[in-house]
């Protein structure tokens, strides 16, 4: 917590300087006043400032309202920095900013509300000290000047119990309100409108009384926070249609009820309450801090949510979950708005320095994880994962956020990849890649150093991982070659196909990784099994002798990764999670237990979606389980062509599977196919890709981000495939290019997936997007022909066809009936 510094300025009758720890500014204060705010940069001096001591408020009621509220009023309050935002001209900010000590420098209008006395909001001990009118009937002061009489909100008697919150009866609907407004909208007087919002947002207390569904109750539990969401969606969506003057009203009642301490008068601190959380969550909901000039405000209320305990966080994830996903994506919105304008300001006048608030950010991204964590816990998620990508710390120094995080003991402070879920998949990818290639540098630097100690000449090749195989024992000498130069599997990647001439310009590469991943999953080769319905492979289960075969399959894809390579490789979702698992090889440890995840039914329906639906029916049945099902605890294998049965559980052939332990079995029958009967290859092929992609940043990846890496982004625009194409023979204006972008372009997404296959390799683009590849086409006489494709330059040759018709009967049968290198 920050503290004062404060000196007493000789001749000043008592007059105190404060210096704020963070930016040094020092202003002036009379005696039995007490400043919160630094009117320079916004942040608080301490937490216990927020309010008046209760000696200053006794002095305060003797003296009566005479001379000292005018000095008070005059000090503009402390709120300084603030009270800027409700200015309504130009003038009355400069007047305001240059005559602090004036008795009349501000309008009645522009007036921040006192902060009230008398310690905390929510318990009972600190409700004792509030106003009369929240627990009794008594009269009230309000904030506006004009007061009138409402009948949602007359207050509750008195509670016995003195432990017990008293709540105001605030019984206003939305359909109330709707009504109100129109009423007000009709005659031009706001008087009722503006005293409801007032009211509203001046406390904590009043926030719940209005929005809990049932004030009587306490909602102490993860499953419902309790609140009117329709009241709460209608209040908001209409706060931005009222008038200025009444939403100013709307952010003064909120910064009163933030800076309310939770200290009683023995300067106890209260914990937080159910109540209090349900109060922040309903003020996040805020659509008014979308505007850059509540930064100061919402920053505030962000640091308060961030500094909560993991108990209340906890609650609150859970809370944040009920939230309709139109707000929840408008409040990630905003977030990353706030984020992105404090980094990068596009006034940087309208907000204080960004070494003078250095919290704003983190605070931010604290409360976004509570929002992300709170959508991975949601069964659809309530958004997409990549709604909370911010694109614009793309721009960012982002090795040195990595090395920040790499190194904390040298780089102590807030890093974005301690909140990977906040960074885009192409600012992990770059993190990855340079990673990769301080690794790659490292590696040829002790290649050169070895090199000379030996009294050899240095040779560029020595630079590169340099492959040599024949193409008629591609994968054979692809393992030889690897096997024998694993140490330089983090160096630039270089293929020579035996006995033929040419220059690896990144061409020969492709090809090497297109031939050797068709040759490793065709089914003869009996390494992977495919299942048509789900579209997938997966590890055969048959036991070998060596395992190597596996691990180069790990190789290539970490090899794909670090050479920007989109490889052609369908495994299911699973696999990627089972990559991370752990994410980072166990060093201390090689022979640590790898690639095993807790599974579930959905993960098998999609690897092996028949056997999935058989085991939910098994699930579903409502008749006699054991009767009918006549099933033990065990399973059925195919070796070699003969049924193996193989135990789930010690004496599992003596079991039967019953309504009461099918649960168990349906687990267990799931584990064994997903982990258990295909451990030995997925440990080597987890360790092969690890061999190459040895790197912390994979722990910031989650596994569809993996899947991206290896196989490319499935989203597909032509228009940007469109800009990328260089053309041969032809021009953008002849007829036939014309025709072919028009065809495409009216393909449904099917069709164009297929033809990016033909032509590139993959139906996928890097994550980059299309900018980060090429687009050839390429003119070949004979109208006669199909059209052609050079997947190793993404290259396709097209005849000129005719006309339109032609062109799409020729291009859409080469498409479908194409597979891999030739036509089925």
């Amino acid at each position: 917590m920050c503290s004062l510094s404060m000196a007493a300025s000789p001749g000043s009758g008592g007059v105190v300087s404060i210096t704020c720890p963070t930016c040094s500014e020092t202003v002036l204060q009379p005696p039995g006043s007490k400043r919160t705010i630094c009117p320079r940069c916004g942040n608080f001096y301490e937490r216990a400032s927020a309010e008046r001591p209760p000696s200053y408020h006794r002095s305060r009621e003797k003296r009566g309202r005479g001379k000292g509220d005018q000095n008070d009023k005059g000090k503009s309050g402390p709120l300084n920095v603030i009270t800027s935002l409700f200015r309504s001209s130009p003038d009355e900010k400069r007047r305001d900013r240059g005559s602090t000590s004036s008795e009349h420098g501000t309008s009645k209008s522009t007036e921040l509300p006192r902060i009230e006395g008398g310690g905390g909001h929510l318990t009972g001990q600190q409700n004792q000290n509030r106003p009369t009118y929240l627990s009794t009937g008594g009269s009230r002061t309000s904030r506006s000047p004009r007061s009138s009489p409402n009948p949602d909100r007359s207050p509750k008697s008195p509670s016995p119990n003195p432990s017990k919150v008293n709540y105001p009866v605030r019984t206003k609907t939305a359909e109330q309100l709707k009504e109100d407004v129109s009423m007000c909208r009709s005659s031009g007087d706001w008087h009722t409108v503006q005293d409801f919002y007032a009211t509203l947002f001046e406390s904590f207390i009043e926030l719940n009384a209005a929005f809990k569904r049932d004030p009587s109750k306490e909602y102490k539990t993860t499953d419902d926070p309790g609140l009117k969401f329709d009241l709460l969606t209608s209040v908001f969506s209409t706060l931005l249609t009222l008038p200025q003057d009444l939403q100013k009203e709307v952010l003064k009642a909120i910064i009163n009820s933030l800076l309310k301490d939770k200290r009683s008068r023995d300067h106890r601190v209260w914990p937080n309450t159910k109540d209090d959380l349900r109060a922040y969550l309903i003020l996040i909901h805020n659509p008014q801090f979308s505007n850059m000039t509540t930064y100061v405000i919402f920053a505030h209320l962000l640091r308060q949510i961030a500094a909560l305990s993991d108990h209340d966080h906890h609650f609150l994830v859970h809370w944040l979950r009920r939230i309709p996903s139109d707000q929840f994506k408008s409040i990630v919105g905003r977030l990353h708005n706030f984020i992105s304008c404090r980094l990068f300001p596009p006034k940087p006048q309208d907000l204080p320095p960004l070494s003078k608030c250095t919290w704003w950010i983190p605070s931010a991204t604290k409360v976004m994880a509570l929002f992300n964590a709170a959508n991975n816990l949601s069964l659809p998620s309530i958004v997409p994962y990549t709604d909370f990508y911010n694109s614009s710390l793309d721009h960012l120094d982002l090795m040195a956020e990595y090395y920040a995080w790499q190194n904390p003991s040298s780089h102590a402070g807030f890093s974005f990849c301690q909140y990977p879920f906040i960074l885009s998949i192409a600012a992990k990818r770059t993190i990855l890649q340079k990673d990769s290639e301080q690794q790659m540098i490292i590696m040829a630097r002790k290649s050169l150093v070895a090199k000379v100690q030996r009294r050899q000449l240095p040779d560029i090749g020595m630079l590169f991982l340099n492959l040599t195989v024949r193409r008629s024992h591609l994968v054979s000498d692809s393992l030889n070659e690897i096997a024998r130069k694993h140490h330089d599997l983090k160096k630039k990647l270089k293929v020579t196909f035996a006995g033929e001439p040419g220059l690896d310009m990144g061409g020969l590469t492709k090809e090497w990784f297109l031939l050797l991943i068709r040759q490793i999953f065709q089914p003869e080769y009996g390494m992977f099994n495919y299942d048509k319905m789900a579209g997938v492979y997966w590890f055969s289960a048959m036991p070998c002798e060596n395992y190597q075969e596996f691990n180069l399959v790990g190789v290539l894809m970490g090899l794909a990764v670090y050479n920007s390579i989109n490889l052609d490789i369908r495994f299911p979702p699973c696999c990627y999670k089972k990559l991370l698992s752990p994410a980072v090889v166990p060093f201390s440890n090689p022979r640590a237990t790898v690639g095993v995840i807790t599974v579930t039914l959905d993960d098998l329906m999609h690897v092996k979606p028949e056997v999935a639906k058989g085991l939910k029916d098994l699930m579903e049945y409502e008749e006699d389980v054991e009767e009918d099902f006549c099933l033990s605890f065990e399973v059925s294998n195919s070796e070699y062509g003969s049924m193996k049965t193989v135990p789930l559980k010690p004496n599992g052939d003596n079991i039967p599977v019953t309504k009461e332990n099918r649960k168990e079995y349906v687990q267990l029958y799931v584990e064994f196919i997903l982990n258990k009967s295909v451990y030995p290859q997925f440990q080597a092929f987890y360790h092969g890709f690890h061999s190459v992609c040895a790197s912390n940043a994979l722990i910031m990846l989650r596994p569809e981000e993996v899947e991206m890496l290896v196989c490319g982004s499935p989203t597909i625009n032509i228009s940007d495939l469109k800009k990328v194409t260089i053309y041969e023979g032809y021009s953008p204006q002849d007829q036939t290019i014309r025709y072919f972008w028009e065809m495409v372009t009216g393909m449904p997404m099917e069709l164009q997936k297929k033809l990016l296959l033909f032509a590139t390799g993959s139906d996928r683009i890097p994550i980059g997007g299309t900018q980060e590849m090429q687009f050839k086409i390429s003119r070949i006489s004979g109208t006669d022909l199909l059209p052609m494709a050079h997947t190793c330059f993404n290259q396709l040759v097209l005849p000129p066809y005719k006309s339109r018709k032609v062109l799409k009967q020729k291009l859409i049968a080469a498409i479908q009936n194409a597979e891999g290198f030739g036509l089925e």
